[in-house]
């Protein structure tokens, strides 16, 4: 029996020493990379007068490569800032219009920092975490296309442009951590932002839109 007992020994103590090493204590630094998909909620306004009554505007979804950066400023706590490149939106008719097709496009650098609280101990294999914080979202090189112009007014030798104002919101955050090797680990998380922008046209209309979006990513980190 003395065998079965040394083995069970060598074992438990090997899970362990493993567990031990897969910690994500105070003061780690984690660092990741994957991909991130933003789908915005979209609920438009109307674009102002002159125009076709119930002339609105949809977002499509935008994906793009992303990482991050997280600190674990205690076992339970932390701050994380993802970290993309800037995302670029299709921006189609709808309402009156949602026959239009593509009317330009936009692109967003959406800046975040979130506070997390991630739960169990810090040597356990999965942690489940909450996370809120600031965004600031960064509209730029908004483009317009000929059916922008001609719902407005515009020609191709002086077509309408448009731009997006940027805008703080808030995010909120929902993940999980895996923590399959000593350094490696698997993350997954869903975001929610509250975010209202206004759009302006070279004609001098406006379009009020919420935008709202879920955003998912993932990604494979490594512990420092």
């Amino acid at each position: 029996m003395a065998k079965p007992i040394f083995l069970s020994a060598a074992v438990c103590a090997t899970l362990l020493a493993a567990a031990s090493v897969q910690a994500q204590p105070a003061g780690s630094v984690i660092v990741r990379a994957g991909g991130t998909r933003i789908s915005p909620d979209v609920t438009s306004g109307d674009l102002s007068p002159p125009a076709f009554a119930g002339t609105k505007s949809d977002v499509k979804p935008a994906n793009q490569i992303s990482g991050g950066v997280t600190w674990m400023w205690t076992d339970n706590i932390a701050f994380d800032l993802p970290i993309a490149p800037g995302f670029k939106h299709e921006l189609v008719g709808d309402g009156a219009v949602a026959g239009v097709g593509k009317i330009g496009d936009v692109r967003v650098l959406p800046v975040t920092l979130l506070a997390q609280y991630r739960f169990f101990e810090p040597q356990a294999t999965l942690r489940p975490y909450v996370g809120a914080g600031p965004t600031y979202a960064k509209f730029y090189d908004a483009t317009s296309t000929m059916a922008l112009s001609g719902l407005t007014g515009g020609s191709a030798a002086n077509p309408t442009t448009l731009s997006v104002d940027s805008r703080w919101a808030f995010t909120a955050q929902l993940g999980m951590v895996w923590q399959f090797s000593p350094k490696w680990s698997l993350e997954a998380a869903i975001l929610k932002s509250w975010l209202k922008t206004t759009t302006t046209l070279s004609t001098g209309q406006t379009m009020d839109t919420k935008l709202d979006p879920w955003i998912y990513t993932f990604g494979i980190g490594y512990r420092f």
